[in-house]
């Protein structure tokens, strides 16, 4: 990949239109190294001579762009790997992204990683890379990139988003820009690795369609981990993919949205949800790096600012302490008697434009225990008003590192609105360490990405699936109860009856009260084959009459419950078994609170899941009730795990409810889905 990301000479393969463009893009980034259009009849392109056939080239290329149509680009493809040419980007398109429309799209991308052998190549279906660290750009098309001597790195699967990213005036040093297209030869962990190796690299955003080699995840993540570096990720795209073929209430919490997030967590991925927060991230770590906590301090000269930074830092979970005695000792010494003094604070207009007061104010609120000092501050129009004040506070907020409490503590410029900081502005700021941030919403979602903690040590690789089950079948209740409490599951004493009479008998036999289930039914509530809390056999009887099921169970009542949780495990492709832990019982999807993880996992991670329910208060016992046990519910958790990890062909495994009491946890409803063996 070194070659191919950071080469001394580039070829460029084609029409003069793509040629002519790559040639210009290098030119325009200052590219120094030998530059080398290949067309068979023109004589110069781009102001370049150009070269008939790449046998002619004066020595092999480091990196080429094959800017010729699909069928052709096999035959370059092929004499590129010959000659040992470093890489290649392939910028055709109609292989596998047009398998509905192409019959042959697949096949045709068979025959070009066929082609390439062993070298190295991004594409097909992109626009290539734009390296403004070493000034290349293999790249077909215009871009907002300028050299820089240290930037973050962007990796993205579609070229028209890794183009409008180029254009940002955010004051967000690119150093990096790579498309990847069809992955067809390497994707997001060759090319990520590469590019934290650089250590002008300081962080990785990623723009994610799909994840299609989990074990390449994984490494990319232990990469930056062990280089100490974080990596950013946008993944777009819900499906319903983990949704079908599913019975299960889990099925409706779950799905490859869930899972996906539950990866990039597993793996210490920072997950954002817009470009806007993907951007502001990069540039926040980019200057200040990881954050020591949430705690941060807030500036404004207005009330409405200090408002919208106070509802903001609420909702993305940024915390604003109480000022302290220093702090506060330091702020009215600075503004006098006048001001509330508060966190955020409005320090009102009383020093505008007195530099050496704003100073004093911004150096005031600066404490060792906070992680950021943020200043909110919206430039004017500079075609219509004047902004010598506003750039007077931005030489205040850079002057109050000196004689600081903390002057190592991250500084942050804030517009409310992006436009209302200029890119010059913006620049300035990232050049005197403080983060310009675009946005109040987007900083605070920045921060909070900032401050999250990164896990330590590697986690285990996730459980790949295995073999789908061709045809599977749905145990019955009694089945699967019987299978799961093999593995230690807690179950209540059940038997089965075939008719109501042997049902009142059966109810009899187990001790009252009981609870009558009709068999063969996958959603038994919304069916209405559970029948509670029946205390004597005629009731059981007339219950059976009225269900008219095939067959019946009749179960002990289990008395004494807290709360009921849902456990359930599913398929979900290409992530892995995805655990679900929830709030159950009949309002699973109303109440839709629950967490998800991937196999495997250990206790702390089932102790920690269940803790960041909104059900977890009532497990610990509300307003003191007794509370439910923590330990029974993580050994029924990791129970479910070892039937997992033990049964072949499994689809599905879900237990709702899960009866969590003071001494044990009791699995009074059970679902399994498998091949029948």
């Amino acid at each position: 990949m070194e070659r191919l990301l950071r080469p001394r000479s580039i070829a460029a393969v084609g029409g003069s239109g793509w040629c002519g463009n790559i040639v210009r893009a290098c030119q325009r980034i200052g590219y120094q190294g030998q530059l080398w259009p290949v067309h068979p009849s023109q004589p110069q392109i781009g102001g370049l001579p150009a070269f008939a056939r790449l046998a002619d080239l004066p020595e092999t290329p480091d990196a080429v762009f094959i800017g010729v149509n699909r069928d052709a680009a096999l035959g370059v493809m092929a004499d590129l790997a010959a000659m040992g040419a470093g890489g290649a980007v392939c910028f055709a398109a109609g292989f596998s992204e047009a398998a509905a429309e192409l019959t042959d799209g697949a096949a045709m991308q068979d025959r070009l990683v066929m082609a390439a052998g062993s070298m190295p190549f991004l594409g097909p279906n992109c626009y290539g890379f734009i390296n403004a660290l070493d000034g290349a750009a293999l790249w077909p098309d215009q871009h907002g990139c300028d050299r820089v001597d240290r930037g973050v790195a962007i990796i993205t699967q579609s070229s028209n988003i890794a183009l409008n990213l180029t254009m940002q005036r955010r004051g967000l040093p690119l150093g990096y820009v790579v498309t990847l297209g069809n992955q067809a030869r390497v994707g997001f962990a060759e090319v990520g690795q590469a590019l934290l190796a650089d250590p002008r690299v300081t962080a990785l955003g990623l723009h994610i369609e799909g994840i299609g080699d989990l074990p390449g995840f994984e490494a990319l993540a232990a990469t930056a981990r062990h280089l100490g570096k974080r990596i950013v990720a946008l993944k777009v795209g819900v499906s319903d993919q983990a949704r079908a073929a599913t019975v299960s209430h889990t099925a409706s919490l779950a799905g490859s949205d869930a899972a996906g997030r539950a990866l990039l967590r597993r793996l210490g991925i920072a997950q954002v949800d817009s470009l806007p927060v993907l951007l502001e991230t990069l540039k926040l770590l980019h200057v200040a790096g990881s954050l020591s906590s949430n705690r941060i301090a807030s500036l404004s000269c207005s009330g409405g600012e200090a408002s919208l930074m106070a509802d903001a830092g609420l909702a993305h979970g940024v915390d604003y302490p109480a000022l302290n005695r220093a702090q506060l000792d330091a702020l009215r010494h600075a503004l006098g008697p006048r001001v509330a003094l508060s966190n955020p604070l409005d320090y009102h207009t009383y020093i505008w434009g007195d530099r050496e007061a704003m100073t004093n104010c911004f150096r005031a609120i600066a404490d060792p225990s906070l992680a950021m000092t943020c200043l909110v501050l919206d430039f004017p129009r500079i075609d219509r008003c004047t902004a010598q004040e506003w750039d007077d506070v931005v030489t205040a907020l850079e002057s109050s590192r000196i004689g600081s409490p903390a002057p190592a503590m991250p500084l942050g410029l804030i517009a409310t609105l992006p436009e209302n900081i200029p890119e010059d502005i913006a620049w300035r700021c990232v050049m005197q360490g403080i983060v310009p941030f675009c946005g109040i919403s987007e900083a605070m979602a920045a921060i909070a990405v900032a401050a999250s903690p990164v896990p330590v040590d590697d986690p285990a690789p996730v459980w790949p699936l295995g073999p789908e089950p061709a045809v599977p079948i749905l145990l019955t209740e009694v089945q699967a109860k019987a299978e799961l409490g093999a593995h230690g599951l807690r179950i209540p004493k059940a038997s089965p009856a075939r008719t109501a009479d042997q049902a009142a008998e059966t109810a009899e036999r187990i001790g009252f009260p009981v609870v009558l289930k009709g068999e063969g039914f996958a959603h038994k509530t919304e069916a209405g084959a559970v029948v509670l809390d029946l205390s004597g056999t005629d009731t059981v009887r007339d219950a059976a009459l009225q269900m008219q099921a095939p067959s019946f169970l009749i179960e002990e009542m289990v008395t004494g419950g807290i709360a009921e949780l849902l456990i359930g495990v599913t398929r979900d492709p290409p992530h892995g078994w995805l655990l679900t832990i929830g709030a159950g019982g009949v309002l699973t999807e109303l109440l839709r609170d629950s967490a998800a993880l991937l196999l495997p996992v250990t206790r702390a991670d089932i102790e920690q899941a269940v803790r960041g329910l909104n059900i977890w208060p009532l497990l610990q016992g509300w307003r003191g009730a007794p509370a439910a046990s923590l330990d029974a519910i993580t050994a029924t958790v990791m129970a479910v795990q070892d039937y997992v990890h033990t049964t072949p062909r499994l689809v599905e495994v879900e237990i709702n409810p899960l009866i969590c009491r003071t001494d044990d946890a009791v699995a009074v409803d059970a679902l399994i889905r498998r091949e029948n063996t």
